[in-house]
């Protein structure tokens, strides 16, 4: 997975925008593989976002994010949105909002598809005591 990772503490530990990769190059790129080309790794982020690629023809199967809100950005090729209202086309510049709790899947395109998630980072786990009764 390719990052051009800076590091984002500066001086004193001031933390400062930058930018963080060329997501059409990585799309682009005819030896891309297909899954996580590129993720969001900084600590102390308040995101996850990551950079995925779907083989041509490929796809992810209908599934429901009960939690989060997700942003999908098509970079680079094409394919389709399915939902349980209708299929909706994607093709590069489609930026669609997948709301918490509803059913989605995607399919690529012939030429396969690269898309930007964005959303809001999942708390790590915590192991907690149980309650004394």
């Amino acid at each position: 997975m390719a990052d051009s990772h800076i590091d984002p503490v500066g001086p004193a530990g001031a933390r400062f925008p930058r930018v963080l990769c060329d997501t059409g190059l990585l799309a682009a790129a005819d030896s891309a593989p297909t899954g996580a080309l590129w993720r969001l790794t900084e600590p102390g982020r308040q995101l996850d976002a990551n950079l995925v690629r779907i083989p041509p023809e490929g796809r992810i199967d209908t599934h429901t994010e009960p939690d989060l809100d997700v942003l999908l950005l098509v970079v680079a090729g094409d394919g389709t949105l399915g939902t349980t209202q209708a299929a909706q086309p994607l093709a590069p510049g489609s930026l669609t909002w997948l709301p918490h709790g509803t059913a989605r899947s995607l399919t690529a395109g012939k030429d396969g598809m690269s898309c930007l998630t964005v959303h809001r980072r999942r708390p790590g786990m915590q192991i907690r005591n149980q309650p004394q009764k």
